[in-house]
């Protein structure tokens, strides 16, 4: 079972080209022209990755994700969060390197053990990064009205991140 993990690219690789050859497919060609259309892609969304993670690093320089995590510390603790989650909560939605940045200073100051560790553990795995995903998949195919995607999208990370103390306290309280 160790080596399934090692051999199934390979395999995988191996059973298209094999399937394309089969069927007569130009391989190469095929191959080409997927790989123009993932470039000009790459190209047309490139703005606005460049927008979010600029104002992700803008919101950590400038202090302002720490000052906000303070300022919804209570509605935090209202809300069954430890507040050591708060600046997490904030980030993950935008950036998930970032996000992994903070849960590892999440770890560092309260431990991979501690309730806010676990808190942090859960709710980075149950949360999406909204506003990148937004940004890449919509932007890819040309949407520029996300009408009820963002409040959809918002309210299930906010339910995500009350959910995933609720979970802590449920198993290992």
């Amino acid at each position: 079972m160790d080596k399934l993990g090692v051999y199934a690219i390979p395999v995988v690789v191996f059973l298209i080209v094999l399937f394309g050859l089969m069927r007569g497919v130009p391989l190469f060609d095929t191959f080409v022209a997927g790989a123009k259309e993932g470039f000009s892609s790459s190209i047309s969304i490139l703005p606005s990755l460049v927008g979010l993670m600029m104002a992700v690093s803008m919101l950590n320089a400038s202090g302002a994700l720490d000052i906000l995590s303070s300022l919804l510390a209570p509605a935090a603790r209202l809300l069954g969060l430890p507040p050591e989650v708060m600046p997490l909560a904030l980030i993950k939605p935008v950036s998930g390197s970032g996000a992994t940045a903070v849960l590892a200073q999440i770890f560092q100051n309260n431990g991979t053990e501690s309730f806010a560790g676990r808190v942090a553990s859960v709710m980075s795995g149950s949360t999406e990064t909204t506003f990148y995903a937004i940004a890449v998949y919509f932007g890819s195919v040309g949407v520029k009205k996300t009408r009820h995607t963002i409040p959809a999208a918002v309210t299930a990370d906010l339910t995500a991140f009350v959910v995933s103390a609720l979970t802590v306290r449920l198993f290992f309280h």
